[in-house]
C-alpha cells in the first residue's frame, strides 16, 4: 500500500470523498419572519430584539432582527449538504456576528475548504455570511468532521 493511500483512509466511505483545499460551496435563503417564531420555539429565546417592535425600532438595530442562530444555521445546511457533504458534523466554531439580518433579507453562506486532515474526515472552512446587498453578516472559521454513512 502506498504512503497516499493510507494517508486518505480517513475519508473513505465518505459521499464526497476528501474535499480540496479551496473548494466552495454557497447556499441562499429568504429569511421569513416566521423562522423568528420558530427559532424560539425550539430553543426558548424570546428576546425582545426578535419579538417587540416598539423595543426593536427604538435600538441600535432600528428593527426587528433574526436570531443568530437562524443566521448561522445557514451553514449547517451548507456543510451538511454541500461542502463537506452529507455526514459532516461541526466540531467547533468561531464566528463574528458583524452585521443584523432582519426579515426579508436574503442570505448567502459560503464556505471554503482552508486545510484537510487525510487521515481523518476533519477540515478547518472559512465561514461567511452575506445579505443581498452584498454586506458581511458573520465571519469566521470552523471545523468540521464527516462520517461514512455507508455500509463498510
Amino acid at each position: 500500500m502506498s504512503h497516499d493511500t493510507i494517508d486518505k483512509n480517513g475519508w473513505l466511505g465518505t459521499d464526497n470523498g476528501m474535499p480540496a483545499v479551496g473548494a466552495t460551496a454557497e447556499r441562499s435563503k429568504l429569511v421569513e419572519a416566521r423562522f423568528i417564531q420558530l427559532f424560539a420555539d425550539m430553543t426558548g429565546d424570546h428576546n425582545p430584539l426578535h419579538f417587540d417592535q416598539e423595543a426593536a425600532e427604538r435600538s441600535v438595530f432600528g428593527g426587528l432582527i433574526v436570531q443568530g442562530g437562524v443566521t448561522s444555521g445557514l451553514l449547517n445546511a451548507v456543510v451538511a449538504e454541500d461542502l463537506p457533504g452529507p455526514g459532516t458534523v461541526f466540531l467547533g466554531v468561531e464566528w463574528s456576528f458583524v452585521k443584523a439580518v432582519y426579515p426579508g433579507d436574503t442570505i448567502t453562506g459560503r464556505v471554503e475548504v482552508l486545510a484537510v486532515r487525510p487521515d481523518k474526515p476533519i477540515c478547518k472552512i472559512n465561514t461567511t455570511i452575506h445579505n443581498q446587498n452584498g454586506e458581511l453578516c458573520l465571519k469566521g472559521t470552523a471545523t468540521t468532521y464527516t462520517v461514512s454513512l455507508k455500509n463498510n
